[in-house]
């Protein structure tokens, strides 16, 4: 499937739209910041989860989104759920250094990908990066894996489905007293900058429901390893 489905038609529509000012919330770029790509990469399965059983038109059920888990040694962000991406070399644009970090880090190859659009740039005050979202559809989806396994623990391939359900949606707290949007699936508590991020490609796309925010959870030690 080249094109994106016609079930990404309001999310493309959104990315191509002009943002209002306020969209990123608190995380407005500083400017003075390192700048980071990551990807936000879809792509459809047959509902028995078989990658690359394309149907000819997927609806939601069929949606998938990548992401990975940090290994529990790293610096910074340690054991958290993130997009796959990193820094911009010099000479690159976001959407190279996106797809060239998705490459290394769990085997996309880049002209697999459709590029749909891309969020405004986020500020990560912890780490010192400013990081800017590309949206992909992935034409020609295979298994994921590690491959910079010194970084990535885990990918993990998510029903779009499941993080849409109102009942795996809360809100995070941190011990600072910052709290935002998390995503509860399966055994995953995808919180921080990535929570903050899918909830706003998922307004985006017209497909969030309504969620009771006032459930406030800790981070579980596994995404948080209290270096943040």
């Amino acid at each position: 499937m080249n094109a994106p489905p016609l079930v990404l038609d309001r999310l493309r529509a959104g990315l191509a739209a002009p943002f209002a000012p306020d969209l990123m919330g608190e995380r407005a770029p500083s400017g003075a910041h390192t700048r980071a790509a990551v990807l936000a990469l879809l792509w459809a399965d047959d509902q028995r989860g078989r990658v690359g059983s394309q149907a000819a038109s997927p609806t939601l059920d069929d949606l998938r989104l990548a992401v990975i888990e940090k290994t529990g040694h790293l610096r910074r962000h340690a054991g958290q759920v993130a997009f796959p991406g990193g820094r911009i070399e010099a000479g690159e644009s976001p959407v190279q250094a996106a797809l060239r970090e998705a490459s290394e880090e769990v085997g996309v190859p880049p002209a697999s990908v459709t590029v749909m659009g891309e969020l405004p740039p986020a500020s990560v005050m912890a780490s010192g990066f400013d990081v800017d979202t590309v949206v992909g559809w992935w034409r020609r989806p295979e298994p994921l894996k590690p491959v910079d396994v010194g970084e990535v623990a885990a990918v993990h391939q998510l029903r779009v489905t499941k993080l849409i359900a109102p009942e795996n949606r809360a809100t995070w707290v941190h011990p600072t007293g910052h709290s935002g949007p998390v995503f509860l699936v399966d055994d995953l508590f995808i919180w921080g900058l990535t929570g903050h991020l899918l909830a706003i490609l998922l307004d985006l796309a017209g497909w969030s429901q309504p969620w009771d925010a006032s459930v406030r959870l800790e981070i579980p030690e596994r995404f948080f390893r209290g270096l943040h």
